[in-house]
């Protein structure tokens, strides 16, 4: 399963968004000193599609997606050169799919910033230079070792200029996701586990007072780094969230009224972790069980059914889809989309879309 590790400076609350988006209850306190293993959970991500099925079918079984989310020891300023953690934290940012990269920007006179005061532009650019550091280190070894051959082999000469293109490009201060590359260099890159070329999704952790962003200090100058960066950023009122997970839903609803909150941040997160990571949902329908299953963008309909099981890809014939929105549009009559065409037969080569209905025909 894929996962997103939660990753931020000391005391930013990461833990405490992993909590919201969880609901795991793992403490919140700084990482004791040289603990460096991960809290984890799988969560299921929120699908209002997949809720009307099951809604629908009454099923004996129903399986939403997952998702796992890892939450990491703050990155210390310096960790590329063992501050802090140091490389134990980079390790394990190097196992996670994506980076959920949790920002402060609420003021605590019990709990200091690490770095004097909030400014949300700065700490984001400081865990971005460690992993652009560290990355920078790799790329350095690697290229020391390939320049103290005396004859290099075509496939290293292809990996050399390569890894000097990502190093140029690393020194503008740019992360590798931000630069163009091939299937085939994307490949050629992999074994290296970079850290600036995962996907980041950017959290901005609130309190309660600052619903409107003129409360959060040095907001103006995020949105344009933001802009410039082209960074996806979601908002969430961490502390308030978890302490509403202890609530009934009547209770979070009027404590959020009270605040003008429209509503939580948590299922927009892990919506959004989720289409990061690059995947989407198809469903699989009936009395017995209504699933949602998880493929990458750009599937087949071969590789879905491989999702499912490898007897189903062996065996293959043809898919039976119908989209959501068009069962939903008919009254989530499965005769009434095949009335209109909409329930059709695709074959191996068909690309799955997110929000598809599909029955495999096999034989094995």
């Amino acid at each position: 399963m894929l996962n997103c590790g939660i990753v931020g400076l000391p005391l930013c609350g990461k833990t405490t968004v992993f909590n919201v988006i969880t609901k795991a209850g793992a403490e919140v306190k700084p990482y004791a000193s040289g603990k460096t293993d991960p809290n984890r959970a799988v969560v299921s991500v929120p699908d209002r599609r997949f809720d009307k099925l099951v809604e629908v079918y009454q099923p004996k079984r129903e399986v939403p997606a997952q998702v796992e989310f890892v939450d990491l020891a703050g990155l210390s300023k310096d960790a590329s050169k063992g501050a802090g953690l140091g490389n134990a934290f980079l390790s394990f940012v190097g196992e996670s799919d994506a980076l959920v990269h949790v920002i402060r920007c609420f003021d605590n006179p019990e709990v200091p910033h690490p770095e004097g005061d909030v400014d949300p532009a700065r700490d984001w650019e400081i865990v971005e230079m460690e992993l652009i550091f560290r990355d920078l280190s790799v790329i350095e070894n690697r290229l020391n070792r390939l320049n103290s051959k005396k004859k290099l082999q075509a496939e290293e000469e292809k990996e050399k200029d390569l890894l000097e293109r990502c190093r140029k490009f690393l020194l503008e201060e740019r992360p590798l996701r931000d630069m163009e590359m091939t299937k085939e260099e994307i490949k050629l890159l992999k074994g290296f586990a970079f850290l600036t070329v995962k996907p980041e999704l950017v959290v901005l952790n609130l309190d309660e007072t600052q619903v409107d962003e003129s409360s959060i200090p040095g907001m103006e100058a995020f949105k344009k780094l933001a802009a410039d960066r082209n960074l996806q950023v979601v908002k969430l009122f961490g502390r308030m969230e978890m302490d509403l997970l202890d609530l009934d839903e009547e209770e979070q609803k009027e404590f959020m009224a009270d605040l003008e909150i429209e509503e939580p941040g948590r299922e927009r997160l892990i919506s959004a972790a989720y289409r990061l990571l690059g995947l989407i949902s198809f469903f699989t329908v009936g009395k017995d069980e209504v699933k949602a299953w998880t493929i990458r963008e750009n599937s087949t309909a071969v590789e879905a059914a491989g999702a499912i099981h490898t007897d189903l890809a062996r065996g293959f014939i043809r898919a039976q889809v119908v989209h959501y929105d068009d069962f939903e549009a008919n009254d989530f009559s499965m005769a009434k989309c095949r009335e209109k065409g909409l329930l059709r037969l695709e074959g191996k080569e068909y690309i799955v879309k997110d929000g598809d209905i599909i029955e495999i025909r096999f034989n094995v």
